[in-house]
């Protein structure tokens, strides 16, 4: 399979995958690839990057090796937070906002909270904090 930028003769930009290049040429030429605004048969391939796959780090340097000082930092953040924090997991917006209005005791927290929530609390006031990292889930 291969995918392919195209336009159409309006400008249209679009992605197609095709199962060759000599597929797409004979599609083309038949009038079968059209432009999914405009519907114009009129399509021809654009520019494009190849996808290029990098290889894999060895398993065992992701796992126990930081690749970089920066991934060290974001480990030492992280110690640091889940020493000194407790977690409240999807609890988080209530907690915090339980705390904020004096209904908690006041603790360093940590967890989860979706973007829109974590806005909400910023805008009434609640002093909190994105941190830069996931939290960690149990896999099979």
């Amino acid at each position: 399979m291969i995918r392919y930028a195209l336009s159409c003769k309006d400008g249209h930009a679009f992605e197609s995958w095709f199962k060759s290049a000599s597929a797409f040429d004979g599609l083309a030429a038949a009038g079968h690839v059209a432009c999914p605004v405009c519907g114009t048969a009129e399509v021809t391939k654009s520019l494009m990057a190849p996808a290029v796959a990098q290889a894999a780090k060895p398993a065992a340097a992701t796992l126990t090796e930081p690749a970089n000082p920066l991934e060290e930092a974001m480990r030492a953040l992280r110690r640091q937070v889940e020493e000194n924090s407790e977690y409240v997991g999807v609890n988080f917006v209530t907690e915090a906002r339980r705390m904020h209005q004096g209904d908690a005791p006041e603790r360093a927290i940590y967890g989860e909270a979706r973007p829109e929530e974590a806005k909400r609390l910023i805008e009434d006031g609640v002093p909190i904090a994105p941190l830069p990292f996931f939290p960690a889930r149990k896999t099979n």
